[in-house]
């Protein structure tokens, strides 16, 4: 009997003096469900240069994904928060978890600036709001770790225009934002269940992406 094709989704190991990182916590959830017919996989990168970037390309290369979610965590952010593109630099306003700070270095020598998501980022996030979930569509990853991941994995795969792939960056947990007075947060089931309407509507939307203005004046 044929396996189900794969959808890759991952999260990040704790960062920044936190014990927790919601993204892993919502893509262990969510490892061996059912999407559309696709079985999720998840799997946690380390929060370091180089190393998080190496272990996506490696897990595309060996799951042979037809989607990837990559997840984040972003402090200061309010809702399911989907990226637009990625840039072709690091630039670290703290250290890594191996005590890396990288500033102004490209994450791929000779790679161009950016690369697109390919997921259909404006039908998440409406999908997302018709079921009363908080959505935006973000036009910076930022330069730290996540961005780092998110270009390592367009750049994978370039070659691999079929699979659809991005990232997507997720608030703090109540239990993170207790130690932050006025960072916003969301409880993890909701977060949970965000990211899989997220997987569904990525893996059963086909053709050109929702047209809704989702920019930003300035």
């Amino acid at each position: 009997m044929p396996q189900p094709a794969v959808i890759l989704l991952t999260g990040f190991e704790p960062f920044g003096g936190e014990a927790i990182n919601p993204s892993w916590e919502v893509a262990r959830a969510l490892d061996g469900e059912l999407v559309a017919g696709s079985r999720v996989v998840a799997r946690e990168l380390p929060c370091r240069f180089g190393a998080a970037g190496e272990a996506m390309r490696q897990l595309v290369a060996e799951l042979r994904p037809v989607c990837v979610l990559a997840l984040g965590q972003a402090s200061g952010r309010a809702d399911f928060s989907i990226e637009r593109v990625a840039i072709n630099v690091d630039d670290a306003r703290i250290p890594d978890n191996g005590g890396a700070q990288p500033i102004d270095e490209p994450v791929v020598a000779e790679g161009p600036a950016g690369y697109f998501a390919t997921l259909p980022i404006k039908a998440m996030v409406a999908g997302l709001r018709a079921e009363g979930l908080p959505a935006s569509v973000s036009q910076t990853a930022g330069t730290f770790v996540c961005n780092h991941v998110f270009y390592s994995l367009m750049h994978s795969l370039r070659q691999h225009p079929d699979v659809r792939a991005g990232f997507m960056h997720l608030p703090l947990l109540p239990a993170q934002a207790s130690r932050h007075p006025g960072l916003p947060c969301m409880p993890l089931p909701l977060m949970i269940e965000g990211v899989r309407q997220s997987l569904h509507i990525a893996a059963t939307h086909h053709g050109r992406d929702t047209v809704q203005a989702e920019g930003q004046v300035a």
